[in-house]
């Protein structure tokens, strides 16, 4: 999409959010960016100081948030990932005010919420977007009317409307949909709508809270490539929350695991993906992790066959750390003898390769811990001896 589709004149429901403020981001980041480049925010910083969130219930008080310090960078993609109850939703929904702290500060480009008056809320809120898991589309309107909607509410005019609508609709791959009803869209056009409702005023900052948990996983991967496109686009901040690791591996570029309320680790994907330092976040990581297949498991003897004609079973760990990649050619070297990979996996997040791989080789030396000290591995064990016939 051209950026000179992005150039509707700011009016007053577009203001920023204090005098001071910047103009708008998305507005001047897409009117000076050329096709192909990524923008570059000038706004969209999000900074928690100690905040806490207590709720009274009727069982008493429920803390829901406790010293969360935290600093989002403008134009990233920060997930926010805990198990149920951990107090994802509480942490988003304090980025547009939907939730009060009860302690500490949220801050916007430096700006404190606390201290926005009823009109200051109007503006903050239109400079955040936010998409939902069950979409939230109104039934009895078309896809046009639906993502027109925030834009009638701030008393748009009829032709920029028309304009930012037709805009919107054809970055979200919709543009053909404009007359449908939501009860004829997928799950996943549903969403497109959503998120181009929630970019109706040129926002800096995009909340997703679980947007795409209802979602199959073709879809859901269509839908992170758009939030990503968009990303680079507009240099918007996107704050996405979600339970589900894949999400977090697919599109972030740092991730929070908040574990009650408090945080448990933060720091950028690849980090925290390939040296876990919380039992939380080890626990969100097991169904990515490629277990024992259980004919292996099987077959797996604790000492060499007495007969002979058996292999060593060696577990390689990749923690994306060092730059440290998979060489067959150097382990085999290494090993002084050939290498069959059994079972695992490699993946690359933010260009550093994670991962577990097993392997057999008939050599009985050297011992597994020597290929991690040769920095072929990050971490390396023996698991046992297998048939070499099987």
């Amino acid at each position: 999409m051209s950026s000179k589709a992005w150039t509707l004149e700011p009016k007053s429901f577009f203001a920023p959010l204090s005098a001071s403020a910047e103009p708008n981001a998305a507005t001047a980041l897409a009117e000076g960016t050329a096709a192909g480049e990524t923008a570059r925010p000038l706004g969209g910083s999000v900074c928690f100081e100690q905040v806490g969130k207590t709720y009274v219930s009727s069982a008493g008080p429920v803390q829901a948030l406790s010293g969360i310090n935290l600093k989002i960078p403008a134009g990233s993609i920060f997930g926010i990932i805990g198990r149920s109850g951990a107090g994802k939703s509480s942490l988003l929904r304090t980025i547009n005010r939907l939730e009060r702290p009860t302690e500490g500060r949220v801050l916007v480009d430096g700006q404190d919420l606390a201290a926005l008056d009823e009109d200051g809320l109007v503006r903050l809120r239109r400079r955040v977007g936010m998409i939902f898991q069950h979409f939230n589309l109104l039934s009895a309107k078309t896809v046009f009317d639906n993502v027109a909607l925030p834009l009638r509410v701030a008393g748009a005019e009829a032709d920029d409307i028309e304009q930012r609508v037709t805009e919107l609709l054809a970055l979200v791959g919709l543009r053909d949909k404009h007359g449908t009803y939501p009860s004829r869209l997928s799950g996943g056009q549903k969403q497109r709508v959503g998120i181009a409702r929630a970019l109706a005023h040129h926002p800096e900052i995009l909340l997703c809270d679980e947007a795409t948990s209802a979602l199959d996983p073709e879809t859901t991967q269509s839908i992170l490539a758009l939030l990503r496109d968009i990303n680079r686009q507009l240099g918007l901040t996107v704050v996405l929350i979600t339970h589900e690791m894949g999400v977090i591996r697919e599109i972030c570029d740092e991730v929070l695991v908040l574990e009650k309320g408090r945080i448990a680790e933060a720091g950028p994907v690849w980090r925290v993906f390939g040296a876990p330092t919380h039992d939380a976040t080890r626990a969100l990581l097991r169904p990515l992790e490629h277990d024992l297949p259980h004919d292996l498991l099987h077959r797996l003897r604790p000492e060499p066959s007495a007969t002979g004609g058996s292999e060593r079973v060696l577990e390689l760990v990749y923690t994306g750390q060092d730059g440290i990649e998979p060489d067959f050619t150097r382990i085999a070297a290494a090993l002084g003898g050939p290498v069959r990979l059994l079972h695992g996996g490699i993946d690359r997040i933010q260009g550093h390769s994670h991962g577990r791989l097993l392997i057999a080789t008939p050599a009985p030396r050297p011992a597994a811990a020597e290929l991690a000290a040769l920095k072929l591995c990050h971490r390396a064990r023996e698991l046992g001896h297998v048939a070499n016939h099987d």
